[in-house]
């Protein structure tokens, strides 16, 4: 396995590279977000560890230039950034798994295996439903010839609901992928994204392409309502 580790905190960084090295890993580091940047479009790493503070170019950057430019190298972000908003920003600008410093070295080699295995996301495909279509890697909607200006986690659900278009989907499966697995809020969350997603997607156009099936959850018809 060949591991880019982007961190500006040298003895961090150091530490890091000698541990994975001991696991047989190749590790090539970078200390700044420009830097890791170029070394990740110049080299085909196996996964990425990004810092998310650093200076020249943030690891938020890092991954979305990455992402924009079609390379799908799996991303784990490694950050003293602890609060639930700054890890859904670097999940949703692409980024494939979080851990907060001080961490379990055990984890993190656990971890990057794991995105290893899994392997690099291909590119994702324009998805459709009837004339309602999402662009996930421009992170882009439009019904018909409109665009439609949704939050990133209105863009999340959506694109959970359009991959599993004509599906009924219950509440815990749409918190399990948007969310994640450890989410413990109120499940009713999901009815306030998917509110908000019938106020712009169907309504203005007449639309009812989110269906409510009573006891179950949820289902995007595949003709776009």
């Amino acid at each position: 396995m060949r591991i880019l580790l982007v961190d500006d905190e040298v003895r961090l960084a150091d530490g890091i590279r000698r541990g994975l090295e001991a696991e047989g890993m190749l590790v090539d580091v970078a200390h700044n977000g420009v830097d890791g940047l170029r070394m990740a479009t110049d080299v085909d790493y196996d996964a990425i560890v990004l810092d998310v503070m650093m200076p020249g170019m943030s690891g938020y950057r890092v991954c979305q230039a990455l992402r924009a430019d079609d390379i799908w190298t799996p991303v784990l972000f490694l950050t003293a950034k602890d609060g639930e908003w700054d890890e859904v920003e670097g999940l949703d600008t692409g980024g494939d798994d979080w851990l907060t410093k001080p961490f379990s070295y055990p984890v993190l080699v656990a971890r990057l295996r794991a995105l290893v295995r899994r392997g690099g996301r291909e590119r994702p495909t324009v998805l459709e439903a009837g004339d309602l279509r999402l662009d996930p890697a421009a992170r882009r909607v439009f019904r018909g010839d409109a665009e439609v200006t949704l939050t990133a986690r209105e863009l999340s659900v959506l694109d959970f609901l359009m991959r599993r278009r004509d599906e009924v989907v219950t509440k815990r499966e749409v918190i399990a992928n948007v969310w994640g697995d450890d989410f413990d809020g109120d499940a009713n969350i999901v009815e306030v994204y998917i509110g908000h997603l019938r106020a712009k997607l169907d309504r203005p156009f007449g639309r009812e392409a989110i269906e409510t099936v009573r006891g179950a959850g949820y289902r995007l018809s595949g003709t776009g309502g």
